[in-house]
């Protein structure tokens, strides 16, 4: 058995969480896969870098409309693969071997399992071996989901795991799915020429937003693609690339591919939780306490296996806690999950921070709605935008900010004054009023939306 002051199972945020602080302690960092987990490998990074090349393409499509005559030839599908993955993969195995060059840590490939407290067999088989710490951190993430209709069918589907190394784009992709990752991808494979269906069960896509910003995005997707909403998928039948999807309103959609992106598991499952005494959520998340301390002794959790944000952002913070909390028993310190902010890279681009106002009316606030165009702005003139907008919702008593969403180009740039605000707890007036906000410059579309509001009167402002 091999002992250690450390032992933290999974290189992705998990990675993180070991710097300069950690020299004098004896650290083992185990990951079965590639370094860097998800983010790098195949989720947040190379569709970003993707995405990049699919809004290159819809400005070129675009120019006529700014008096500029452009024509796109064509999307190197290959090399542009190439300039993504070639980078991120060197990223990954630079990674690991930086820890693999540290005094003091061992890296142990394979899969870990809890075998007892804080005790865990890595591998399997001859090749197994078996590590003990002080002190464990379980950062293992999560996992696309498949729904069993397309588990069952036993033909072929691609991920958001797998996707984006295509040899090239499909003729026609059937995305299934309406969230974020599914926005994302249709987003991509659209400009690099693929014919895209999407469905979605929910009536909406991205439905998880606010109710002003999924509408209109699903209205904007529905002339880029063929969008079914408000209904399942009940049998994939066929053959590899020829795939017939039958759905639950009886109608069919053929494609070559499908991608499945209903959302995501954690990997809990993949480490047996339940012999080092670490409890779980009925979802599959480890329960983790403000400290990301589990219920087992010595064992903390961060990331996408435990987190209700899973978010790469999110995972670093909870990596910064988990580390302080390491080193500092005796002053541990919090981990706060207010103002989360998200984007949604697709086009346009989407950003929200706290509550919709769904979530308003649920839950009987007091609130003041107001939403600015783009088009209301000069900049908005600049971008031609005919689409975007602002919405900012506020507590009428105290002018608190409650929520945030925009739609538009820069959104999830021009969300960070709002996500401010609410961090800091000022005022929506006073964050609109004693800043000066550059004119003319996209972050008017925010400041003017803050002036908006009504806090006396409860303005209900629609987009």
């Amino acid at each position: 058995m091999r002992t250690h002051d450390v032992v933290i199972v999974g290189a992705g945020s998990g990675n993180a969480v070991v710097d300069d602080r950690f020299s004098h302690l004896d650290v083992a960092v185990v990951e079965e896969g590639p370094f860097g987990g998800t983010c790098l490998n195949r989720g947040c990074i190379p569709s970003k870098m993707l995405v990049r090349v699919a809004d290159l393409v819809d400005a070129i499509r675009d120019a006529d409309r700014f008096g500029v005559r452009a024509r796109l030839s064509g999307v190197d599908w290959s090399a542009v693969r190439e300039r993504v993955f070639g980078r991120l993969d060197r990223q990954a195995a630079e990674g690991e071997q930086g820890r693999r060059d540290a005094p003091n840590i061992e890296v142990l490939k394979g899969r870990a399992r809890f075998t007892g407290d804080r005790t865990l067999t890595i591998g399997s088989g001859a090749d197994a071996v078996t590590a003990r710490a002080e002190q464990v951190v379980v950062a293992v993430g999560s996992r696309p989901a498949v729904p069993p209709p397309v588990r069952d069918s036993g033909l072929p589907y691609e991920t958001s795991d797998t996707v984006m190394r295509l040899d090239r784009p499909p003729r026609h992709l059937a995305v299934l799915g309406g969230g974020y990752i599914a926005a994302e991808l249709a987003h991509v494979f659209h400009a690099a020429g693929s014919r895209v269906t999407v469905i979605e069960q929910e009536d909406s896509l991205l439905s998880a937003q606010d109710e002003a910003i999924a509408t209109a995005y699903t209205d904007i997707a529905s002339d880029r693609y063929d969008v079914r909403t408000g209904t399942a998928l009940a049998r994939v039948e066929g053959e590899p690339g020829r795939l017939r999807l039958v759905l639950d309103d009886g109608t069919t959609v053929e494609a070559d591919t499908l991608l499945v992106a209903v959302g995501r598991t954690p990997n809990s499952d993949r480490i047996d939780a339940g012999k080092a005494g670490i409890d779980l959520h009925d979802d599959g998340r480890i329960v983790v306490d403000a400290f990301q301390r589990t219920s087992a002794p010595g064992v903390f959790a961060l990331g996408d296996v435990s987190t209700p944000f899973p978010l790469k952002h999110v995972a670093n913070r909870e990596a910064q806690v988990v580390a302080h909390n390491l080193l500092h028993p005796d002053d541990q310190v919090r981990t706060s999950h207010e103002a989360v902010p998200a984007g949604v890279f697709t086009h346009p681009q989407i950003a929200q921070v706290g509550r919709t106002e769904r979530e308003c009316r649920e839950e009987n606030l007091d609130y003041a709605v107001s939403v600015r165009h783009f088009s209301d702005t000069a900049y908005g003139w600049a971008l031609e935008d005919g689409t975007g907008f602002c919405k900012v919702l506020a507590d009428r008593r105290t002018g608190q900010l409650l929520g945030a969403h925009i739609l538009g180009p820069q959104a999830a740039s021009l969300i960070q004054p709002l996500v401010i605000g609410m961090g800091f707890g000022i005022d929506a007036k006073a964050l609109a009023r004693t800043p000066l906000w550059i004119h003319p410059a996209p972050t008017e579309v925010v400041s003017n939306a803050l002036l908006d509001l009504d806090l006396e009167r409860g303005a209900d402002a629609r987009p």
